[in-house]
């Protein structure tokens, strides 16, 4: 079976992993790209292109680099939420929102969009087609699985996505990355999971950019 995986998530010390208000442009809300900073850098994201740097630079390597470069390896499928896909408020008018990332969006494989108004399939360049569902994780997930491939599958967010995964107890390994700001306000990641920390084994890392890396797997 293939295991469902979340990497690269970030979160602030007080628990937050988006700030409060967002829209089109504030993507992040009041948290503007404090939680990316420690990613933005590095070799993987860099070469992504999709923070304001140059496709194909060189970026950083190190202790944040190696948990970066970890999010693509054996995925076939991604799911996000509404929320990760596009603005809250903000969208122009009548016009078709194809997502964050342009034309050829980062993922390269099927991304599963939970939403309230599904919408036929969007088929982008380089092998990323967005698929628009009204489902719970569970259905969620087989049909992520459906167009996987055989691959893993990655839950990339945003916060309420990750945590109803979590609650739903259908995550197997996850990649928490602790930034060392305080938001005050926004969606916590945490709340409503107390006691998580009995279904997985924790093992921490902390990097010179002042970032703790949590990772957890799933107890067998």
């Amino acid at each position: 079976m293939s295991l469902v995986r979340v990497h690269n998530f970030s979160i602030s010390l007080d628990g937050f992993g988006v700030g409060e208000g967002q829209r089109l442009d504030q993507p992040f809300g009041h948290a503007g790209t404090r939680l990316l900073e420690w990613a933005i850098p590095t070799r993987t994201f860099a070469r992504m292109g999709q923070h304001g740097e140059a496709a194909g630079a060189d970026g950083t390597t190190g202790v944040d680099e190696a948990f970066a470069s970890q999010w693509a390896a054996g995925i076939g499928a991604e799911i996000m939420g509404r929320n990760k896909f596009e603005p809250l408020a903000g969208l122009p008018d009548g016009e078709e929102w194809r997502g964050w990332w342009g034309e050829d969006p980062p993922f390269h494989t099927p991304v599963v969009v939970l939403t309230h108004e599904p919408r036929p399939p969007l088929e982008m360049a380089g092998g990323t087609t967005f698929y628009f569902l009204d489902a719970t994780p569970a259905e969620a997930l087989a049909r992520a699985r459906e167009l996987a491939g055989g691959g893993d599958i990655r839950i990339g967010g945003g916060t309420s996505t990750v945590r109803e995964f979590l609650a739903a107890d259908l995550i197997d390994e996850m990649h928490i990355a602790v930034v060392p700001i305080l938001l005050g306000r926004g969606e916590r990641l945490w709340d409503g999971l107390e006691g998580l920390e009995t279904r997985f084994r924790i093992e921490t890392v902390a990097s010179p950019s002042g970032v703790v890396h949590l990772t957890f797997a799933r107890r067998r």
